[in-house]
């Protein structure tokens, strides 16, 4: 029998406070795979998150990470930060030898994407990210299909994300000074990557703002990407439209394959072709079923990676590529130039492994 591995959650109010109920209950209590051996948040309020939900004891609460990581020794910690302060976070986990399950994104920057990534693979510890929307029911089905074959090959893919989300300048911070890419599309690239197969080779973005919008930076954008694989993406992406057509948890993904058109909607997945059959000319797929779906899934992944198992697909690696897309094309937008997506990530590696020494 493994070892139950303990663990600190870092993190109780906010987002945190959404692991505290809809997650840590389901490692902790329902499979009993893990032990919450203690909580960190600098606003001892956010600590009842964890009391109320998972039965943590008080005395294992704390307003500072040190003082936790020195009084309750743990195998990883789970990282639920504002983005500015992952890296201080990871640097704290790395010296006491922790493990790293964290939220996306892995920093606000490539550069401080590109130095954690250093600093955990110098430190031979494990991190994964809980980019989630990909691992969600219906993406999942979307991508096994299209790793079947069962319709041909992927010719290429059309994604959408548009919403009003203009009065949401009332939180500045988090909206009205962020740049579409980086505030809300990190999902979206990231699930066309899996469903390409591929990571990606160039990106091109036209984005802009428009006048009626309140937003500091770029609130639309138009994405066009060629993955490494030779499969192509068109991206539409917008908050500052007067509807939501396709807002979170509701995607719109449409993958033309060789013998079909798959298209995912608003959680509903259809098949059309005209090419008669055995392929039909349009059919509802129904959504793969299995126990857990998005963070509770990629924890019970993380937790057997570290017992052994095989790393889990939002591996640091594999999100350190999504994390150069996103940043590759923001930086498309701001240049209007086409981005070597692989170019752009290796040289940010090489001045990161510089920058530490």
């Amino acid at each position: 029998m493994n070892k139950k591995l303990r663990f600190i959650q870092v993190g109780t109010g906010g987002f945190g406070a959404r692991w505290c109920e809809g997650i840590l209950p389901y490692i902790v209590n329902e499979l009993n795979i893990a032990e919450l051996v203690g909580a960190v948040d600098v606003n001892p309020v956010a600590h009842q998150n964890a009391i109320k939900y998972t039965g943590l004891d008080a005395f294992r609460c704390y307003t500072d990470l040190r003082t936790a990581l020195e009084e309750q020794p743990c195998d990883f910690v789970v990282i639920v930060l504002p983005a500015h302060l992952h890296e201080y976070a990871v640097d704290l986990a790395l010296e006491y030898n922790c493990h790293i399950l964290m939220e996306k994104p892995i920093s606000d920057t490539i550069e401080g994407s590109c130095r954690i990534y250093h600093k955990v693979k110098r430190a031979n510890r494990n991190m994964a990210i809980t980019i989630s929307h990909r691992f969600d029911q219906d993406k999942q089905t979307l991508q096994r299909l299209l790793q079947s074959r069962q319709y041909g090959k992927l010719h290429y893919l059309i994604g959408r994300f548009t919403t009003n989300n203009r009065a949401a300048v009332s939180n500045p911070r988090e909206y009205a000074h962020h740049h579409f890419l980086i505030s809300s599309a990190v999902h979206q690239l990231d699930i066309l990557r899996a469903l390409a197969g591929s990571n990606a080779k160039t990106v091109y973005t036209q984005s802009w703002n428009p006048d009626w919008a309140p937003f500091k930076e770029h609130s639309t954008a138009l994405i066009s990407i060629e993955m490494e694989n030779g499969v192509r993406a068109l991206y539409e992406g917008s908050k500052s439209n007067a509807v939501q057509l396709n807002g979170w948890l509701q995607d719109y993904y449409r993958a033309e394959c060789e013998l079909a058109s798959l298209e995912l909607d608003h959680r509903q997945l259809t098949v059309r072709s005209d090419l008669g059959f055995p392929y039909p000319n349009r059919a509802e797929v129904p959504l793969l079923e299995q126990r857990s779906w998005t963070h509770r899934w990629l924890m019970e992944m993380f937790i057997a990676w570290l017992q052994g198992g095989e790393a889990p697909p939002n591996s640091l690696d594999d999100n350190l590529q999504g994390t150069a897309l996103q940043f590759a094309a923001i930086e498309s937008g701001l240049t209007g130039e086409v981005i070597d997506v692989q170019t752009y990530l290796q040289n940010r590696l090489e001045v990161a492994d510089k920058e530490l020494g």
